[in-house]
């Protein structure tokens, strides 16, 4: 098997604290298996999530400074989603570093794309920990700098809330139900806040001037949760 410091030479980041990185590589199955609160990398996947957001999001801001909420949004989910962080974490090796539980390994775990989805968000978020913002930011531009380039335009969305529903009842009956949460502000300038549910989980929520913008928005929001594989909450 490959050394973590051959892993790191692809990944452009040498660990201070290789216990991070091997955290990151620790698939949940061990816990399970052990049948006892062993540490996985959930939490690192957690945040590592947030930070490749954030640093997406700040890049697509700055290069599309006409785009709107709803183009930044789609442009974010078509750069980021399950497959692409599996096909990420291919290419850099992480499946073959992966810490498994043995019957994780013997049903194909190291290439589940789920798995190595995670593990691609973990080891980003190890790195943040390790070094930082920058440290974080210049490994998530190395591995969307293709990607990132090719974008030429901001993904625009007219119909959010029939995109959603197209992509749900492609596998479900049920049909998105948008629920309105609150308004708040003076009534001059009120802010909207509605959630859309799914079989009786919430996916979403969003905000806008109106209710109509808010269901527009928590359906956007729905739609780069579903195109990233995050689960509902129930």
């Amino acid at each position: 098997m490959p050394t973590l410091a051959e892993l790191q030479i692809r990944l452009g980041h040498s660990f201070r604290d290789d216990n991070l990185l091997r955290l990151a590589l620790t698939h949940p199955s061990i816990a399970h298996e052990a049948n006892a609160a062993t540490a996985h990398n959930q939490r690192l996947e957690f945040l590592g999530d947030s930070v490749l957001g954030l640093i997406l999001s700040r890049a697509l801001y700055e290069k599309f400074p006409e785009a709107d909420e709803g183009a930044l949004t789609k442009s974010r989910a078509k750069l980021v989603n399950a497959g692409s962080l599996a096909a990420r974490a291919r290419q850099l090796g992480l499946g073959t570093h992966l810490i498994l539980s043995r019957g994780e390994e013997n049903t194909g775990g190291r290439e589940r794309a789920s798995a190595l989805a995670d593990a691609f968000e973990a080891v980003l978020g190890a790195i943040f920990l390790d070094g930082g913002f920058e440290a974080a930011r210049d490994f998530v531009q190395r591995e969307f700098a293709a990607d990132f380039e090719s974008l030429t335009e901001a993904v625009d969305i007219e119909n959010p809330k029939g995109e959603l529903q197209e992509l749900l009842q492609a596998k479900s009956p049920h049909a998105p139900e948008y629920e309105f949460i609150a308004a708040t502000g003076p009534d001059h300038d009120r802010l909207f806040e509605c959630a859309v549910h799914h079989a009786g989980a919430e996916l979403a929520r969003g905000t806008g001037k109106s209710k109509k913008a808010a269901e527009s928005t928590a359906a956007l929001a729905a739609l780069e949760k579903l195109r990233a594989g995050k689960p509902a909450e129930s």
